[in-house]
């Protein structure tokens, strides 16, 4: 458009009502609608009073909380007044969005400014909302970049509310007076979304998620985590940064912690940078004029080029539902409805290519006040947002599966592990009828039980992590591989006679436990999902004597490092939470290593001789 001599002139000749403004619009037009947070109110408002002097408009826009419900007026209109467009990548599962599936187009938030700017699909107007000109002229979008930007760039009609609560947000976010076409000054608060509802199985995925997030690390979080569950995952990292599509609350309390700083992500440091905020009042306030604030649009930040250049990038997205093979839907929550209009398979890309990047999704494991399981045998009749080829970690209160390069039995197995253990049994015999789980495969116990993660734990060993916790029935090649590595020593050592083959059914004994009756611990190194098992230490009730036997094996690089002393003490506080009397050992006199192990336990131990073996006893009443 043409420019005026000073843009103050064209921004006072051009100021209007609402109903002045809407009342430029015509039949049959496309018009956008400022995306998230950032609605214009105001002027969606006056376009919904104005209904029936319209026909065939088109609305675009992201799904919305919808303050004004413009898809209630497409039932209700005998004249065929709107038409709405609504982007989204996600299944419309909730009860408030399903009326109105037709209007969704699935695609990526990344994709949507190329679809403006190509104009393969032509604005002939944008409805936005902006902060009041500063001294040059300059309005922000606010909250609300996004898809915003690249509308109010291309329309042919620009319309913007300007409403003095808007923060002036930093980065990309500025349109100058000289390009809008009408002002219409209205103050109103901003949209807000309060956080999701706080749940302790969110809490608990908070906990489990902290293993995998090292500090300098850069996140993006979905708005579908709770605040809480946000920071039990979080508020003891340090150096943290932040690439994501939305801030929130829940990151504004890590910045003011000092755990956000920006410093380390390889891509626009000291920056936050983020395509649109959703949030309180508060976030708003911390926004406004904040330096270290970097707000772009959704075809920067999406780009899964981009969030692969930051170092160690995780994304963390809240899924609604994952089947066995590993296919993830999202919905929209009903509390929240911008939960599901993502970016999530940007993400999920982006930081899988990253280098050190991991990709999570969470989900609590069960939904409708537990009756139905969130882990399904398979999508259906829902709409995948991430394929399974896609899917790497996931995450339920029941613990934490890594699912890149495993096999679809692998995967079914894995799934199973976390999945609720109400539904665990349904869960296997229907991926045994689709042919994923062989029929081989037995309902063992350890599907049945609830995994202990209070057990797991993280030491230090010559400056290398070793993770040690209970196994699980995914662990069974890892275990495998652990016993086929020992050398012939180990080996007799552990099993009382030389040994080269250990087949399926016999690891099975040691990863199928209930780790109540039967324990087993490992100690891994290397990446979740595809550590090396080091050690395995196990331990079998005998319930005549309510005391449990103990067998362990330690790679041969690893003795003499102390590993073996900390599972066994692990092993038998484990032991002792779970009601058992006291442990025994079997081991042949040449086994010193195994004698001074037990030995190390802060117990009275006897010890006896059975034939030409040592017999290694304790009681947890008899303290040494």
């Amino acid at each position: 458009m043409a420019t005026t001599s000073y843009w103050a002139d064209h921004y006072a000749e051009n100021r209007c009502t609402a109903e002045e403004a809407v009342a430029l619009l015509r039949p049959g037009q496309r018009i956008f609608i400022g995306a998230s947070c950032g609605e214009p109110q105001a002027l969606v408002r006056a376009l919904a009073a104005s209904a029936e002097r319209f026909t065939d408009l088109e609305i675009v826009r992201l799904l919305a909380l919808e303050s004004t419900p413009l898809t209630r007026l497409v039932g209700e209109s005998k004249t065929q007044s709107f038409n709405i467009r609504s982007f989204y990548l996600g299944s419309a599962k909730p009860k408030r969005l399903a009326p109105n599936l037709r209007f969704i187009t699935p695609m990526n938030l990344s994709s949507i400014p190329m679809l403006f700017k190509s104009r393969r699909m032509p604005l002939h107007a944008a409805l936005i909302q902006v902060s009041p000109p500063d001294d040059f002229g300059w309005m922000s979008l606010g909250v609300s970049v996004d898809i915003t930007l690249a509308a109010a760039q291309t329309a042919d009609l620009v319309i913007a509310q300007v409403n003095p609560r808007m923060p002036r947000t930093l980065g990309r976010t500025f349109i100058h007076v000289n390009d809008v076409h009408r002002f219409v000054e209205y103050e109103e608060p901003l949209l807000t979304v309060e956080s999701p509802p706080e749940m302790e199985a969110a809490n608990i995925i908070g906990r489990l998620i902290a293993r995998l997030i090292d500090d300098g690390s850069t996140i993006q979080v979905s708005p579908g985590a709770t605040t809480k569950a946000l920071l039990l995952a979080l508020e003891n990292k340090n150096d943290l940064g932040v690439h994501s599509e939305y801030i929130t609350n829940g990151m504004m309390h890590l910045v003011s912690k000092g755990v956000i700083t920006n410093r380390l992500k390889g891509n626009k440091e000291g920056r936050l940078v983020a395509t649109a905020a959703i949030g309180t009042p508060d976030l708003y306030e911390f926004l406004d004029d904040n330096p270290s604030i970097d707000f772009q649009p959704s075809d920067y930040v999406c780009d899964p080029a981009v969030i692969a250049s930051h170092f160690r990038m995780v994304s963390m997205n809240v899924a609604m539902a994952v089947d066995l093979t590993g296919q993830a839907a999202a919905d929209a929550q009903h509390n929240n409805m911008f939960t599901g209009v993502t970016g999530m398979l940007d993400f999920v890309r982006g930081a899988a290519r990253a280098e050190g990047g991991k990709s999570i999704l969470m989900l609590p494991s069960t939904a409708a006040g537990g009756q139905r399981s969130r882990v399904v045998p398979m999508l259906n009749d829902t709409a995948v947002v991430v394929p399974r080829g896609d899917v790497h970690y996931v995450v339920t209160e029941y613990g934490v599966v890594n699912l890149f390069g495993k096999n679809l039995q692998e995967r079914a197995m894995a799934m199973i592990s976390i999945a609720h253990p109400d539904f665990r049994g349904e869960l296997f015999h229907r991926a045994q009828k689709m042919g994923i789980l062989g029929p081989e495969r037995t309902l063992s116990e350890s599907f049945q039980g609830v995994y202990p993660v209070r057990l797991e734990k993280q030491i230090d060993i010559d400056g290398q992590i070793v993770t040690i916790r209970p196994a699980k029935p995914v662990d069974e090649r890892r275990i495998q591989e652990h016993f086929y590595s020992l050398n012939k020593e180990d080996v007799v050592a552990r099993f009382f006679h030389e040994k080269t083959t250990f087949v399926r059914d016999e690891v099975e004994e040691v990863s199928q436990i209930d780790y109540i009756k039967d324990l087993t611990l490992l100690a891994l190194v290397g990446e979740i999902g595809f550590g090396r098992v080091v050690a395995v230490a196990e331990y079998l009730l005998l319930p005549a004597k309510n005391v449990a036997e103990v067998a362990f094996s330690v790679d041969h690089e690893w003795q003499g490092k102390g590993l073996g002393k900390l599972m066994m003490c692990h092993l038998a506080d484990a032991a002792r939470e779970n009601g058992v009397a006291g442990l025994v050992a079997y081991t042949n006199p040449q086994n010193q290593g195994m004698i001074r192990l037990f030995r190390s336990l802060p117990y009275k131990v006897r010890t006896t001789f059975e034939a030409d073996m040592v017999h290694l006893s304790c009681r947890f009443d008899e303290p040494r």
